[in-house]
């Protein structure tokens, strides 16, 4: 029926947790709205910081921001300064008190949403989509991983004629709710219009205790 489920949201509870933390029914329309509007002001506001995403825990007034980030010194800027004019702009917007946690990501080639956005960063500069997709390919299934698969979407190479284009190395079984798969989308904005990056990385499946004592049995 061609009806797609987000690989992450499939699994959430089991091998993946929520990137919002916090439980308000009364407040909910209004707290998802600022959750919405936290992540879009630190995206801007530092654009090639390589940021994979932005998770947020509410404590009653107190806001937790942690960022994952694959550089964290542009985020932290000299002496501190940019994290905290960042945590007093959230302060600002959200009228509480906010604590910014900068986590480092250590290996960027194999997060899904930093090698989507790279992927668009080189579409947007006019480089052959083809070439940009292989080699991004190429680099993270270098890394160890057991699968990657991309996807790019719309006008390629500016054809007339919008259209899809796969590639994928390895295996990525996005039916395995035990499967450890990371999941990133990213648009590029070219003279000929957006086009849409998926980027799917299998990092192997994950078993309980009980599993892994059947395994060992």
């Amino acid at each position: 029926m061609g009806q797609k489920v987000n690989p992450i949201t499939f699994r959430l509870g089991i091998n993946k947790t929520w990137r919002s933390r916090w439980f308000n029914p009364k407040e909910m329309p209004q707290l998802i709205k600022e959750d919405h509007q936290i992540r879009k002001f630190i995206r801007g506001r530092v654009e090639n910081a390589g940021i994979s995403r932005v998770d947020i825990e509410r404590m009653g007034e107190n806001i937790r921001v942690t960022i994952h980030t694959d550089r964290p010194g542009v985020i932290i800027g000299k002496g501190g300064s940019e994290v905290e004019a960042i945590k007093d702009e959230i302060d600002e917007m959200t009228g509480k008190r906010s604590l910014v946690n900068i986590k480092h990501i250590k290996n960027p080639q194999t997060d899904a949403y930093i090698l989507a956005n790279s992927i668009a960063n080189a579409l947007e500069k006019k480089i052959r989509f083809r070439s940009v997709i292989k080699r991004a390919l190429y680099r993270t299934s270098r890394e160890g991983v057991e699968g990657v698969k991309i996807c790019v979407s719309g006008r390629l190479n500016g054809a007339e004629i919008a259209r899809t284009e796969w590639v994928k190395e390895g295996r990525v079984p996005l039916q395995t709710i035990r499967a450890d798969i990371d999941y990133g989308f990213c648009e590029a904005n070219t003279n000929y219009g957006n086009i849409g990056i998926k980027v799917w990385v299998f990092n192997g499946e994950i078993y309980d205790d009980i599993d892994r004592e059947k395994e060992n049995a």
